[in-house]
């Protein structure tokens, strides 16, 4: 007789919708994030406000165990992304026709359960249904971001160099979902 999991280890992860009260277990997994792979390079002052920025359309939050493992968001382009104006440009289509997907964590714990994997399949499900073509932007010393990207199939656009402050030049990779 097979015995069941106390822990729930064998329940695979989920994503829905996030709300309001999952802010608090999002920045204390970003803490934990940018403790072990320093994402985000920098760390924000407000760290509930950097993951509900105003361009914000959509995100969601990926549970293993009960707990809060994982998040992405959907927004509208700004200023700052390289990879909107490559993509529309490439394509011959407005910025407007793109979607950034952004803010994807997952916590170390959690990882190897495919928990990235299922929150960009939500980010893309929601861009292709609102008609828009997902793209994002990732510092390009991130291997293991780009890996992921890569093996869903997403194709590099370009690599850029930003400035994100007086004293701050960083190299990004520009990412458009395949078409």
């Amino acid at each position: 007789m097979k015995s069941e999991s106390v822990s729930g280890a064998d329940v695979p992860p989920s994503a829905r919708q996030r709300d309001d009260r999952d802010l608090s277990d999002c920045v204390r997994v970003l803490r934990e994030v940018h403790e072990h792979d320093g994402y985000p390079v920098n760390w924000p002052d407000l760290p509930g406000t950097w993951l509900t920025p105003p361009s914000l359309v959509a995100s969601w939050v990926a549970e293993l165990d009960g707990r809060v493992a994982g998040h992405v968001g959907l927004s509208r382009s700004d200023a700052g992304d390289a990879a909107p104006g490559l993509w529309s440009a490439r394509a011959g289509v407005s910025i407007d026709a793109t979607a950034v997907v952004s803010r994807l964590f997952v916590a170390p714990w959690a990882r190897g359960h495919g928990i990235g994997a299922l929150l960009m399949a939500r980010a893309v499900t929601e861009a292709q249904g609102r008609g828009l073509h997902p793209v994002l932007d990732v510092v390009a010393s991130d291997t293991a971001a780009a890996a992921l990207y890569e093996r869903l199939g997403w194709q590099l656009l370009a690599t850029v160099e930003q400035q994100w402050s007086p004293e701050q030049k960083v190299a990004v990779r520009c990412y458009a979902a395949a078409t």
